[in-house]
């Protein structure tokens, strides 16, 4: 018997439906809201507004490039949090009407263990190393830095998390004081490649045991400019790289010093990042030569499920199907963290 999952993912800017069938990925569409850029961050009345103008497009987007019926679909999961409220109750009022409409199960997911779940995320015919059980994963995101212990697929153990902010906070938010546009982390990426990551330091925060904590680092940085700032006017514009670099080394010494521990700490050498930041090129290359110095053994989401998708929705909700976790049309989204 064929099992295939519509995935809806809606918990923050991007509209995205996703198949997956039998193990596989069919299809994974997303609608980006380009509109938020002008206002350097996400207005989520916006986003809500754009969410029910794109959900039913992209739902039949993934629906046709999978080449299914709606017929064949075996149950919706759906992001239930965390998230902006107004936007999950989109993809969470569409999940239930397209349940009741098909009188077929509804599947409520987490979006941080989802994240965790897109490294297993595959096409038919395709043969990728993925973790095997248990490892370590550093979850990096614009509003969560964790690091979790994977069981099993749906068996997730938080060992540090963030106290404060998070590292992609930390990325966009030192982004908006330098001027660069929303989103922030990809413009320090891309100029940090030109830079030198040695030539400016940030004091490092110091936060027992495996938590982590951005805040002050933000501040500190924000200082930094300011000083600088008083003495050279043009100080950021003519050291623009050197800058992005420094400040995203700072940054990725914090989260892999706390891997490092973490792994000692578990013994586990299996390894693995993902969330949105997982994308950042220096945190991936920090990740593998720590891999290659610690004999870990690494795994790094494809960039297209890095960032929010429904593909990681739908591979989630088909392990929950497996495993009969079903959720009722009484159930709510959530906006802040749960696991």
């Amino acid at each position: 018997m064929d099992i295939t999952i519509l995935g809806i993912e809606s918990s923050c800017d991007d509209t995205s439906a996703a198949i997956y069938k039998n193990g596989y990925i069919c299809s994974n569409k997303i609608a980006n809201q380009e509109l938020h850029k002008k206002y350097g961050g996400v207005v989520p009345e916006l986003a809500s507004r754009a969410h029910q103008q794109n959900i039913i497009p992209v739902v039949e987007q993934a629906i046709k490039e999978a080449d299914i019926k709606t017929d064949e679909i075996s149950a919706v999961a759906f992001t239930r949090g965390p998230g902006l409220m107004g936007a999950l109750l989109v993809g969470t009022s569409f999940a239930k009407g397209f349940s009741i409409s098909k009188n077929i199960p509804l599947i409520e997911v987490n979006h941080l263990q989802a994240h965790i779940l897109s490294l297993f995320i595959q096409r038919d015919g395709e043969s990728k190393k993925v973790p095997e059980f248990p490892f370590l994963c550093l979850l990096v995101s614009g509003g969560h830095t964790q690091i979790v212990v994977l069981k099993d697929y749906l068996d997730m153990e938080i060992i540090g998390q963030t106290i404060d902010d998070a590292a992609g906070e930390a990325f966009d938010k030192c982004a908006k004081v330098m001027g660069l546009p929303y989103p922030g982390g990809p413009y320090i990426d891309k100029l940090a490649k030109e830079g030198d990551p040695h030539a400016f330091s940030f004091n490092k925060p110091v936060i027992k045991d495996l938590d982590f904590s951005f805040s002050g680092l933000k501040t500190s940085f924000l200082y930094f400019l300011r000083d600088q700032m008083s003495v050279d006017d043009k100080f950021i514009e003519k050291n623009k790289n050197d800058i992005c670099a420094s400040i995203q080394n700072t940054i990725i010494d914090i989260l892999m010093d706390k891997l490092v521990k973490a792994t000692k700490k578990t013994g586990i050498k299996e390894i693995a990042i993902a969330g949105g930041v997982s994308a950042n090129s220096g945190l991936k290359n920090a990740l593998i030569q720590h891999g290659e110095k610690y004999s870990w053994n690494v795994y790094i989401p494809e960039l297209q499920y890095s960032t929010d998708n429904a593909g990681m929705i739908a591979i989630t909700g088909y392990y929950k199907y497996l495993a009969h976790k079903f959720a009722s049309l009484n159930v709510s989204p959530f906006a802040r963290h749960k696991m």
